[in-house]
């Protein structure tokens, strides 16, 4: 007789890995499937993990630039491409072997093929040479997470006109890029390859670069990319991209003007689509919306026992998103009864140089809540510990309500800001009043006191400013 799982989970990223060691701690039979070679998915792979070492490269070489102002003489410091490429792929290594020693531990059956639904309580696996075998299970995870997207116009062809999968495989430093798409990828790769030494412009359709960011942050992130010779160009409408002998040239329209950039590449960002063909859903009753899956506050699609996470449902399409909604989803398969996901407090991190966080609401979304706000920002150049880095650009933003005073959003722009989130992460979790934060006492020197200080400004009686 064949073995039946408790739990089989199709797609092995961030979502799909972890949800699959938290079912295996609930003492579920759980399986899990990957098509890629590798387990960890897009976010190990070709995305988060990848990029933030090209960014770390691209940080620390323009830090040694600067090395003379803190009295370390470096004789013109060069970049090796193919050594950062090297250390890229030990870390991304690194992690996919930490995730196959992590299923070896929870006992956690790995199938190589791609998963697709193949009936009530069935999972067919399609191995690389052609074999197939069916799995038996009591429920089934979609976590087939997303693959990039282009505009109709815009025709990827890995070559001259690249997306955020091949960028990562180029064998070099292109003299000039054209970025296509400000949001977080996007802006993270303009930050590499000017850093590194090439001619970058950002080009973006909505009024600013991070748009779904708290517009004061994103008009800060504008003016240091602005001053780091970055070409942003927001408010734009691409109308065509053409290749050219020398690489590719890019016709827009901004407002009544039309434009024209020329580059050796092209990098489109603008976005990702769900994976969810040949997946089997129409052995199921989904009926999936623009590609995306329908879920209840427990990640239950409208099939019984069949859950979905991660990029595939209409969430933010975020790695830690993924991995807190794969343990609701088998949290409430072995019946704990957890806690629904409050999205309010998903936190946001832009890894671009400065880099861009924020928690909780902008101020936009808080007045559109009907709260009566309060808000203050707070400057880099007043905290006395970003001084002596060299980093005294960006701020930090509170948003407030004025009736209880409850802060309800933080948004900060600058250095190791997605590492500062977390307090802030921690306070809107807790419900914590802005007067509270205020009081709340930092060690002096840190960065962390932007936090305070921010917190100060709203209540109207900042120290250092």
């Amino acid at each position: 007789m064949a073995e039946t799982f408790d739990v089989v989970i199709i797609g092995s990223g961030p979502g799909g890995y972890v949800g699959a060691i938290r079912a295996a701690q609930l003492g579920l039979k759980t399986a899990l499937i990957e098509k890629d070679k590798r387990l960890g998915g897009t976010c190990l792979h070709r995305g988060c993990i990848p990029t933030k070492s090209l960014l770390w490269t691209a940080e620390l070489f323009h830090h040694i630039h600067e090395a003379a102002d803190f009295g370390i003489d470096v004789a013109s410091p060069v970049i090796n491409w193919a050594n950062a490429q090297k250390h890229k792929e030990k870390v991304v290594t690194k992690g996919a072997n930490g995730i196959d020693y992590l299923m070896k531990k929870n006992k956690i059956s790995v199938f190589k093929g791609h998963g697709r639904i193949a009936g009530k309580g069935k999972v067919e696996v399609t191995a690389e040479d052609g074999s197939k075998q069916t799995l038996d299970t009591k429920n089934i995870i979609i976590a087939t997470g997303s693959v990039p997207k282009s505009l109709p116009n815009v025709q990827v062809d890995h070559k001259k006109v690249l997306n955020s999968d091949s960028i990562l495989l180029i064998d070099r430093v292109p003299k000039s890029i054209i970025v296509l798409g400000a949001g977080a990828v996007g802006c993270e790769f303009a930050s590499v390859f000017n850093h590194v030494g090439s001619q970058t412009a950002i080009v973006e359709y909505m009024p600013n670069l991070l748009p779904i960011e708290d517009v004061d942050a994103s008009k800060e992130l504008e003016k240091i990319f602005k001053r780091r010779k970055i070409d942003v160009h927001t408010g734009a409408k691409v109308e065509k991209v053409e290749h050219t002998a020398t690489g590719v040239k890019v016709t827009m329209t901004v407002g009544s003007e039309t434009k024209t950039l020329e580059a050796e590449l092209l990098l489109s960002a603008v976005g990702r689509a769900p994976v969810t063909e040949d997946v089997g859903l129409q052995k199921t009753s989904i009926q999936p919306e623009r590609g995306y899956i329908k879920v209840d506050q427990m990640m239950r699609t409208s099939e019984p026992n069949v859950y979905a996470i991660g990029d595939v449902v209409p969430t933010a399409m975020l790695a830690h998103v993924a991995s807190a909604e794969a343990v609701l989803a088998v949290e409430h398969i072995a019946g704990k009864n957890p806690t629904p996901i409050n999205y309010d407090l998903v936190p946001s991190a832009t890894y671009c140089y400065p880099e861009v966080a924020s928690v909780g609401l902008s101020e936009k979304k808080a007045k559109e809540r009907g709260y009566d706000v309060k808000t203050a920002i707070f400057p880099f150049s007043a905290v006395t510990k970003a001084s002596i880095s060299n980093e005294t650009h960006g701020m930090v933003k509170v948003v407030s309500d004025k009736k209880y005073d409850e802060v309800l959003g933080v948004h900060l722009v600058g250095p190791h800001a997605t590492e500062l989130l977390a307090e802030a992460c921690v306070a809107l979790r807790l419900e914590i009043t802005t007067e509270e934060l205020a009081h709340t006492m930092h060690a002096h020197p840190t960065l962390s006191e932007i936090i305070k200080e921010g917190a100060e400004a709203t209540l109207g009686h900042p120290i250092h400013i």
